[in-house]
């Protein structure tokens, strides 16, 4: 069987956790079996993390398939993928890992299940260095359901660094095959919103610090919009530990949506989380792409799936974003290419991300 393993090498591009989600979600779901070396190489702490180990052995579960290496630490694991199953999973990294990495991982695969899926997410709600769950409800969710597939995701609990505890439980039905999506024409940003929220021991007026700080910002740039980013005090009863953040996003004349977020830390002050997030925004709206920097690398799985070519108009090409492609390309039949845009300011880096898609077909319905 050794012979037949498609080797990963987790080390390069971005060399962290990244490449493991989407290599693993690829072999679920093409029946490939995977080797992966040097995992998080690139990492200050290499090998395998709670969350990257829930996430793994969730996949295994919900394909019934073998995982040999899967222990905290681990640089090199094999995995075997069975046959996708519906039905409910439950991913637990018993830390403040990030829910949100869980679902990318999970999503691509259930899509093509034989029944619908339930997915009990349990780790941080919002945490550093992955995407905030009010980003994956308000951005994530609208754009990716352009796919052609719907999920629900309610959140029961919110959970913060360093202890965790949030649960997150998301629905889906599979699909027979995933729809292409143009994202090309941004249009004009007709509303900016969001949330500034706190939980735990922190006061309220954190919270309207953190919104008023925001829309200061936001106003030197943009200054005819209604801006409405609501303070928010999580309820005692949802919310895990002490935390605080912020989203916002901007909407535009053609459905886009783009976002900038921060979190609060301790001894980090609250003008400063506002500012930081309204900063991001802005600097994704500059570009005069159709998605901010967040969204670009988590729709590439979904493009390579995808039936048909997909066209995405975005800024600078992350890393991450090129990391995705690299993996998406070694394990499908998918063919990517990044261009420059030539329609824009010459002054703008804005570049259009095509896929020609490989057109998974859900044998199981």
């Amino acid at each position: 069987m050794d012979g037949d393993r498609v080797e990963i090498d987790g080390g390069i591009m971005e060399g962290g956790g990244q490449i493991l989600r989407v290599s693993t979600a690829l072999s679920c779901l093409l029946g490939l079996p995977l080797r992966v070396r040097r995992i998080r190489a690139g990492r200050s702490q290499p090998g395998l993390r709670p969350q990257h180990l829930s996430g793994l052995e969730m996949i295994r579960d919900l394909c019934d398939g073998k995982l040999n290496g899967g222990e905290i630490g681990s640089t090199e694991i094999t995995f075997t993928p069975g046959k996708i199953k519906g039905g409910t999973h439950i991913a637990d990294t018993k830390t403040a890992g990030s829910v949100c990495l869980l679902m990318q991982v999970a999503m691509p695969c259930v899509l093509f299940a034989a029944s619908p899926s339930e997915l009990h997410l349990k780790g941080g709600t919002n945490a550093e260095m992955a995407p905030q769950i009010d980003y994956t409800v308000m951005v994530f969710k609208p754009i990716v359901e352009k796919f052609n597939f719907t999920f629900n995701c309610d959140i029961k609990r919110r959970g913060y660094y360093p202890q965790g505890g949030g649960e997150v439980v998301v629905q889906m039905s599979p699909v027979k095959e995933l729809s292409p999506i143009n994202l090309t024409e941004r249009g004009t940003v007709t509303k900016i919103y969001g949330r500034a929220f706190v939980a735990g021991a922190l006061p309220i007026k954190l919270a309207k610090d953190m919104s008023a700080a925001a829309v200061r910002c936001i106003r030197r740039e943009i200054r005819d919009l209604y801006i409405n980013i609501q303070p928010v005090r999580e309820p005692d009863d949802q919310a895990v530990g002490t935390g605080s953040g912020i989203i916002i996003v901007a909407e535009t004349s053609t459905g886009c949506l783009l976002a900038g977020s921060s979190l609060g830390k301790r001894g980090k002050n609250a003008d400063k989380v506002g500012i930081e997030a309204a900063e991001m925004l802005l600097q994704n709206l500059k570009h005069g792409g159709t998605v901010d920097d967040s969204l670009q690398d988590q729709l590439i799985i979904f493009m390579a799936l995808a039936k048909g070519v997909s066209k995405v108009k975005s800024g600078p090409i992350t890393l991450h974003t090129q990391t995705a492609i690299h993996f998406a390309e070694q394990l499908t039949k998918a063919k990517f290419t990044v261009t420059k845009s030539e329609e824009e300011d010459p002054g703008n880096d804005t570049y259009i991300i095509e896929c020609q898609g490989m057109g998974m077909i859900n044998s199981n319905l």
